[in-house]
């Protein structure tokens, strides 16, 4: 099976389960969103996954191969980590030589020119840029690799709006030029909403759901009106999370639509990804 499968994982630090028998797989060839608010568990399952950390229990297979300690799934994937693994006193261009020994598939050349696509001083040293244009060169030594999978863990911290609709524009097009697993570590949901196929939801160390993303929208749907409606309305239905303002309130219900009278008050909307994401981490989901 041409995926990543995360089979039985758990990690614990101290007194926090931070994955709790997680169980779940990124195939290959699409692009995903992994969200969860922060303290979700996201980073440390990408950093297992990246071999980074040991997992207590459980394994990660990638492509059917164990991927603990395991060279052969060396070239197969690269992760983009918020963190800072970089020599912060050598230059950006001495670390494309650096990488380019490391990964056999990293295109310096392409580094180069998605470097000045950004305007990153490839003369600076790390530690000299700013915390935007470090998260920079960490985005374009990952779009600059071409392996199976890749995965961006939080990747547009610290970037202006411009540099985050160049980032999105280079990811697509790489995507679409040659078709490998995307995976988006984020909390920010509206950014990446139009451009993930497939959702990972997680959730204190526990996966809430995993879904397309157009059949999870249709799952969902809100109702808005004066409250004593609305309250009526969603009395055998599975509502979500609600906000009210005054005597109006709107409910966020999983499940189908039933008709409304023609004397009704209420109307409905089609459920966003930002708001789905939002009321099924408020209270731990359902």
């Amino acid at each position: 099976m041409n995926a990543i499968q995360i089979k039985n994982v758990s990690k614990q630090y101290k007194d926090v389960m931070a994955l709790d028998d997680v169980s779940f797989s990124f195939e290959y060839g699409k692009i995903y969103g992994f969200l969860g608010r922060n303290g979700a568990g996201k980073s440390t399952l990408i950093n297992i996954i990246a071999n980074r950390i040991f997992a207590d229990s459980g394994e990660i297979l990638i492509d059917n191969d164990l991927a603990k300690e395991n060279m052969n799934v060396h070239e197969k994937i690269f992760c983009m980590s918020e963190v800072d693994l970089y020599d912060t006193s050598l230059k950006i261009k001495d670390h494309f030589k650096w990488i380019e020994k490391f990964y056999n598939s990293f295109n310096k050349e392409k580094a180069f020119e998605i470097a000045e696509k950004f305007n990153l001083d490839t003369n600076k040293r790390f530690k000299a840029l700013s915390k935007g244009y470090q998260s920079i060169f960490k985005l374009t030594v990952a779009l600059a690799i071409d392996v199976p999978y890749v995965i961006f863990d939080e990747p547009v911290l610290g970037l202006d709006a411009n540099h985050r609709e160049l980032f999105y524009n280079l990811l697509l097009k790489d995507y679409e030029e040659s078709e490998n697993t995307i995976i988006i570590a984020t909390h920010l949901i509206e950014e990446v909403a139009n451009i993930i196929e497939e959702v990972v939801l997680i959730d204190k160390g526990k996966v809430l759901l995993q879904s397309n993303v157009d059949s999870l929208l249709e799952m969902g749907y809100s109702v808005s009106g004066p409250a004593s409606e609305v309250d009526a309305y969603c009395i055998d239905k599975n509502v979500i999370g609600d906000d009210e303002l005054g005597n109006l309130k709107i409910a966020y219900i999983i499940g189908k639509k039933t008709q409304l009278s023609k004397e009704s008050h209420l109307s409905f909307a089609n459920m966003n990804l930002q708001k789905l994401f939002v009321k099924l981490t408020e209270k731990g989901g359902n």
